[in-house]
């Protein structure tokens, strides 16, 4: 069991409809859109074949050759997500996510002009309403009939609607792959098409991040609060997630889910919808990687014609909020019918630290497979956990974030079991230090990962527009492998003894109001 399968959607919300939930690590595509394998994957090989391409008006576009298969995949990356969201309307950066597959004034609409104006009229009747059931002494008559208007007004708007018209369009093209998805730090929208769509990916793309046409935004928020309602209010792990990051940061975004508060859900408006795109949704805050076989000087032209057509506007204030030091140790228990399950946090830098593969390697070494030290001391060894997995970068990578580990007893083995028997390895790791075959290991992996991810035009898009976004060089995606080349065990020893502190600890656990099995012959072996 992994750290994304136990947290609910938190490194990237659940996006609309059929979507499904996207890692961090990519997207893995078909293989007809894997292009044929590079002979060389170092740096100064991608550096021939990558063109960085700036519009004037900000837009960053980087276009790696990969010759082969006629098709191309595409990451846009938007620097938003969940911790921009305002304070009273947190969801908005994923609900804008939803809006953009809603189309254009072109593209699912029956008639633009009379939609447009059913819009404007429903917006209308929807504030109208709102102020009316937030007053400090509702009239309730009032509010009943604003709201039978505010529904009418909504039917009214959805006959001019062609529903889906964007995805079918993209599937009719030959586009595979459409998805979206927003985490803490931004929102990250894919897909593949042939070689032979390219001016029509780069008419529909500019399009709906340029006019996009809020249609069916009530129903669709709907939508997201039942995604609410299925993966954090009705999931056990849900409810202790979002309370465990509550419980973390006192100050800063990351204690926000994406996915938002129901009480926020469940006022977002049109009008906030806009105007989070107009802050956030400038060109200068987006940078799209076109990896495929295609040449960049044939379809610069294009970008240009498409994506130079929108406006430039100032770019968004940077976040103010930052987190105080931890002072002391936060613990939350939820009493619940599950299975018991045990998560520590410890606060760490943000993911440009040059310490970062230091941390990189703490998690490597502490839990990956079935050779780490958790897995072998709780798991195969004392049976005292069923799964047990670290990981850094929760919520974000962007800013300060969490290194964590979640640990599921055994079946009769208790949280403070599973607690003891995590910090014990812990501290062998402050004491001792880790060995030379662990240090050689996690390099190992490290490179084969890179290499792996690098074979699919999907996924490597995403790591290209993820590293340029987050480091403002897309280089970075080699650099990190040079820099754990130079990790060492010292290093990994000085990370851990400043991480694993008391002080800086949150704790968060449930505690089943079932009875617990009897303990004995077996009681460890798991469920």
């Amino acid at each position: 069991m992994s750290l994304a399968a136990l947290a609910p959607s938190r490194s990237r919300a659940w996006s609309r409809g059929s979507r499904r939930w996207v890692a961090l690590a990519g997207v893995c595509l078909s293989l007809w859109l894997s292009a044929a394998p590079a002979a060389a994957q170092s740096l100064a090989d991608f550096e021939k074949r990558l063109t960085v391409h700036i519009l004037p008006n900000g837009w960053t576009f980087l276009i790696l050759e990969r010759p082969g298969a006629p098709v191309f995949s595409f990451a846009t990356q938007a620097d938003v997500g969940a911790a921009q969201d305002p304070t009273g309307r947190t969801g908005i950066a994923h609900m804008f996510e939803h809006m953009a597959f809603k189309g254009t004034p072109v593209i699912g609409t029956t008639d633009y002009a009379k939609e447009k104006v059913a819009i404007d009229e429903l917006e209308a009747a929807y504030q109208a309403y709102e102020r009316a059931r937030s007053a400090v002494q509702p009239d309730k008559a009032q509010v009943e009939r604003l709201h039978k208007a505010f529904q009418e007004k909504n039917t009214a708007a959805e006959q001019y609607v062609r529903k889906n018209e964007f995805d079918e369009l993209v599937a009719r093209e030959g586009g595979v792959g459409l998805n979206a998805g927003t985490s803490a730090d931004s929102t990250v929208y894919f897909y593949a098409m042939p070689v032979n769509k390219f001016e029509l990916f780069a008419y529909l793309e500019s399009e709906r991040f340029w006019r996009p046409v809020f249609r069916e935004f009530y129903k669709e928020r709907d939508v997201v609060v039942e995604e609410r309602r299925m993966r954090t209010e009705s999931q056990p792990t849900g409810r202790l997630f979002e309370r465990f990051s509550d419980a973390a940061y006192s100050a800063h975004p990351y204690r926000q889910p994406p996915v938002g508060y129901r009480s926020d859900l469940d006022r977002l408006t049109i009008t906030d919808a806009r105007a989070f795109f107009d802050q956030y949704y400038g060109p200068s805050n987006l940078v799209t990687a076109i990896v495929g076989g295609l040449k960049a000087k044939e379809i610069i032209p294009i970008i240009d014609k498409y994506f130079g057509r929108i406006p430039s506007r100032p770019d968004p204030l940077s976040l103010r909020t930052v987190e105080p030091p931890q002072i002391g140790e936060v613990s939350i228990t939820l009493r619940d019918p599950s299975q018991p399950i045990y998560i520590e946090g410890y606060h760490k830098p943000a993911s440009t630290s040059m310490d970062e593969p230091s941390y990189d390697a703490l998690s490597d070494i502490l839990s990956r497979g079935r050779t780490s030290r958790l897995y072998r001391s709780l798991v195969r060894d004392k049976k005292l956990a069923v799964a047990v997995q670290g990981a850094s970068g929760f919520p974000g990578v962007k800013y300060p974030n969490l290194w964590v580990v979640i640990g599921v007893p055994a079946r009769g083995i208790t949280n403070d079991a599973v607690r003891d028997a995590i910090r014990a390895e812990f501290q062998k790791i402050q004491t001792d230090g880790v060995t030379d075959e662990e240090l050689t290991r996690f390099k190992t992996r490290t490179k084969a990962d890179l290499l792996r991810s690098l074979n699919s035009n999907g996924g490597l898009a995403e790591q290209l527009v993820s590293y340029h976004t987050l480091f403002g060089d897309w280089r970075e995606l080699f650099r990190y492998v040079e820099r754990v080349d130079k990790v060492t065990q010292a290093d990994i020893k000085r990370v851990a003894t400043a991480l694993f502190k008391e002080s800086n600890r949150t704790v968060a656990r449930i505690e089943s109001t079932t009875a617990p099995a009897p303990t004995g012959s077996g009681a460890g072996a798991g469920r």
